[in-house]
């Protein structure tokens, strides 16, 4: 487990900032604690300064997850960010996109958003920004892209594809022996 360079922690910011723009600061720097960003085997890390301590005792070996996995650098050096970092994304969410009940069950599938499923949307949503995906009941599901803009949104066909989809909490069930 190691600090991540300057280059790797650009491509995680670059990232986390499509989500939640400058809320970043309030993922480090939290009322209960600092918290920071570390690499284990490609893999990124949000964990808390305590825990840090204690993790470094352990040898790297025998280290499975130090903390909460907030994604994965591919072969490529590109950062793809888990769902298991929708938690810490859903309360800073600047955009965000409501479906409707009868369209969950397919965004959980793995299926993008589409116009007829589209509960609401955030006001001024940019096309190819970063979204949190909610259901009506504004429980936190998956994110993705937005294909559209709030604008185009109104006015295209009900077949049209909304939002692009990146994760969704039914990956927890589809790939459990590769989150960890």
């Amino acid at each position: 487990m190691r600090p991540l360079t300057e280059a790797e922690t650009r491509a995680v910011f670059e990232k986390l900032g499509k989500y939640i723009g400058e809320n970043i600061q309030l993922l480090v720097d939290r009322p209960d604690g600092t918290y920071c960003f570390r690499l284990h085997r490609d893999r990124v890390y949000y964990l808390s300064e305590k825990l840090l301590k204690v993790a470094a005792s352990v040898p790297r070996d025998s280290l499975v997850a130090p903390g909460t996995c907030f994604g994965k650098f591919t072969k490529t050096q590109k950062f793809r960010l888990s769902v298991t970092a929708l938690d810490f994304l859903a309360p800073y969410a600047k955009y965000k996109v409501w479906v409707k009940p009868g369209s969950e069950q397919s965004f959980l599938y793995g299926n993008h958003v589409l116009k007829s499923g589209l509960g609401r949307i955030t006001e001024n949503t940019a096309q190819y920004q970063g979204v949190v995906v909610y259901s009506m009941a504004d429980v936190p599901l998956g994110f993705g892209v937005a294909a559209k803009s709030t604008q185009e949104c109104r006015k295209v066909d009900p077949m049209a594809i909304v939002v692009f989809h990146q994760a969704d909490v039914g990956e927890y069930v589809r790939s459990e022996d590769t989150l960890t």
